[in-house]
């Protein structure tokens, strides 16, 4: 199964949430942070009033609570809309 977003709307993988800190200590699931960026899988056609700039592929960063978190088989996607996301990583 597949999903192709509508209108201004991109699917996103969210990136794994940090196993560990930076100088070695184990991160326990409790005190896991949701992850601020992922990458986009799809992308809708976009509006009138709105044209597409983001790609399938691309490196992104967005808000803490943006978009809806959907399941599709057995992986954990984000559906937002393009205005949700912060930048694009190069």
């Amino acid at each position: 199964m597949s999903i192709k977003p509508l209108a201004d709307r991109v699917l996103v993988m969210p990136a794994a949430a940090e196993e560990k800190t930076v100088s070695g200590i184990i991160i326990p699931d409790t005190a896991k942070e949701k992850p601020l960026k992922g990458e986009v899988v799809s992308v809708g056609s976009g509006t009138k009033d709105e044209e597409m700039i983001l790609k399938a592929g691309d490196h992104v960063l967005y808000g803490k609570y943006a978009g809806t978190e959907i399941e599709l088989d057995g992986e954990k996607y984000l559906i937002m809309r393009q205005s949700d996301i912060l930048a694009i990583i190069e």
